[in-house]
């Protein structure tokens, strides 16, 4: 077994629950491009019900994300994967077969209730090594993005061949393959990763609401969804009006997203070599903001909605792609699980008010105001993101540990402290777990387990 590399198990489960969760996303994500314009031919049409058919599968997705990501830790993973794969099978007929604005909203709200990100992320830790751990979870979110690249392009070559109902009987296959990639080729767990890094513990949630800094990147990506979300009720009409038919948005969705990819590439190395996370997450709001407000100032001609988007997807990816590694960092040590449903709850919330919100605006005072709106909710997270603070190198680890009571683990937590490296220290000693987040430029691992190994 290497200790630098994947083991074949790591290797399996990584691209495995990867290619699930993508499969998933991919079916959540292949309506953006068309639904605004598809959506008018349904019974019942109206810019607000447009809104929420796109947005209803982030209101039941944030309601139960964790508690799905709960009932994992005490059933199993796999079967409470399966159910929600299940679930967001039948949501995905239901939507299928409708031929009113108010069934495929059902569907879509069923599609959100097989929340299982949870469920696949707590997988990927039982079935990865602490310190393979993070290249596990970089390879399901670098799935997460691609799925997004894909549905653009492909949401609008299914629609025109199939229709709409076809669509979401493509997605409904698409289903069914993840479920029998979670059946018969993602690993069995043997062991599971401590439940502070894996799955959200209630107990802990209300106080880490609290927290400043984990609170700004939560109403980040709470705002950077709604105002995806939001957009996409205008933004295909937008290209229709400049002259660019629907079966052909994909050649503009392609490059836009592959040049917005490498565009953001320099910046993500720029701001890991000189450590300026925090300023280029200011300046990558700062840019959606703009972005945004041109789309409303400018006139829509084909150039400038192409230059737009450009900018609009290049601050998307960057912010989509670090904030997760920026919360890793930022969250206490032994509540990672919780930090991660939190912060998935409120993206799949930002993706509801933003399909709710924009139908709103767009029945009220016209599409392009959508636009305007968005753009000031992003100044205003601007602003919030301006006053974060400068975040630290830092790795969280936990250790298996032998502490009888709360007293000792008191003691024990006391003295880890205060050991050159360590930045946080947390013992639960009803699990048996040190939970330690450190700088590993300073810090001795052979001289905390030395101390962790002391009879206690």
């Amino acid at each position: 077994m290497s200790a630098t590399g994947l083991n074949s198990i790591e290797k399996r489960a990584a691209f495995s629950l990867a290619a699930v969760f993508g499969l998933r996303m991919l079916g959540l994500f292949m309506i953006l491009p068309i639904f605004a314009i598809y959506g008018e031919q349904l019974i019942g049409y109206s810019p607000i019900w447009i809104g929420v058919a796109i947005g209803a599968y982030g209101l039941t997705q944030a309601m139960l994300q964790i508690p799905m990501g709960i009932l994992s830790d005490k059933y199993g993973r796999k079967p409470i994967i399966l159910i929600g794969l299940l679930i967001f099978l039948i949501g995905s007929i239901v939507a299928a077969m409708s031929d009113t604005i108010y069934g495929v909203v059902f569907g879509r709200a069923l599609q959100g209730m097989g929340a299982i990100a949870s469920a696949i992320l707590a997988l990927a830790a039982d079935l990865s090594r602490e310190e393979q751990r993070p290249k596990v979870m970089a390879t399901i979110g670098m799935f997460i993005g691609l799925s997004f690249t894909i549905a653009m392009v492909i949401g609008p070559i299914t629609a025109e061949a199939f229709g709409l109902s076809g669509l979401f009987w493509f997605i409904a296959i698409l289903t069914v393959f993840a479920m029998l990639l979670i059946q018969f080729y993602v690993p069995n767990s043997i062991n599971k990763a401590p439940r502070g890094d894996s799955v959200a513990l209630p107990t802990q949630i209300k106080k880490l609401l609290r927290h400043p800094q984990l609170s700004r990147l939560n109403f980040g990506v709470f705002t950077l969804h709604m105002a995806m979300t939001a957009c996409f009720i205008t933004l295909p009409k937008q290209f229709v009006a400049t002259g660019l038919v629907l079966e052909d948005h994909w050649q503009l969705y392609l490059p836009t997203l592959i040049g917005s990819f490498f565009l953001m590439i320099p910046f993500m190395i720029f701001a890991i070599k000189k450590q300026k996370e925090k300023q280029m997450l200011s300046a990558s709001v700062l840019l959606l903001s703009i972005s945004l407000f041109l789309l409303w100032y400018l006139p829509s001609s084909f150039t400038s909605l192409v230059l737009m988007v450009v900018m609009f997807f290049t601050a998307f990816n960057y912010l989509e792609a670090t904030m997760p590694s920026l919360l890793s960092r930022i969250a206490p040590a032994g509540v990672k699980g919780s930090v991660m449903g939190i912060y998935s709850s409120s993206q799949f919330l930002g993706a509801f008010t933003g399909g709710v919100l924009g139908g709103f605006i767009a029945a009220k005072f016209g599409e392009n105001a959508i636009f305007l709106a968005m753009a000031i909710v992003s100044a205003i997270w601007f602003i919030v993101s301006l006053s974060m603070r400068t975040l630290k190198k830092s790795k969280n680890f936990s250790f298996a540990i032998n502490v009888k009571n709360e007293k000792k683990a008191g003691e024990v937590a006391e003295q880890l402290i205060n050991m050159p490296g360590v930045i946080e220290a947390t013992i639960v000693f009803t699990e048996a777990i040190a939970y330690l987040k450190i700088d590993e430029k300073i810090v001795n691992i052979a001289d905390i387990k030395a101390l962790l190994n002391q009879p206690k």
